[in-house]
């Protein structure tokens, strides 16, 4: 599935925030030099969602705050459920 990102890179924490409009916050440490912040999200996601690494993917906006990313092995309703054990609704 496809997911909107809204990414803060340099942050003092690691963690998804919650949803802004239709896309959801992302903090990483990482700054937004040579893809790091990038790397930095796709293992976030992978790890808190439950996924496997390698299972999300940035698929475009690599130079901005504004990204699209690609979760493999999930689906929105697989979404939902996981960010809503985290606290975390839409």
């Amino acid at each position: 599935m496809k997911l909107e990102l809204k990414v803060i890179p340099s942050s003092s924490r690691e963690e998804i925030v919650g949803w802004l409009g239709g896309a959801l916050k992302i903090k990483v440490r990482a700054p937004p030099e040579k893809g790091r912040a990038n790397k930095a999200v796709e293992a976030l996601l992978a790890k808190t969602l439950g996924l496997p690494k390698g299972a999300a993917s940035i698929t475009s906006g690599q130079g901005s705050t504004s990204k699209a990313a690609e979760l493999t092995g999930l689906t929105e309703a697989d979404l939902a459920a996981r960010l809503a054990a985290l606290g975390i609704t839409s």
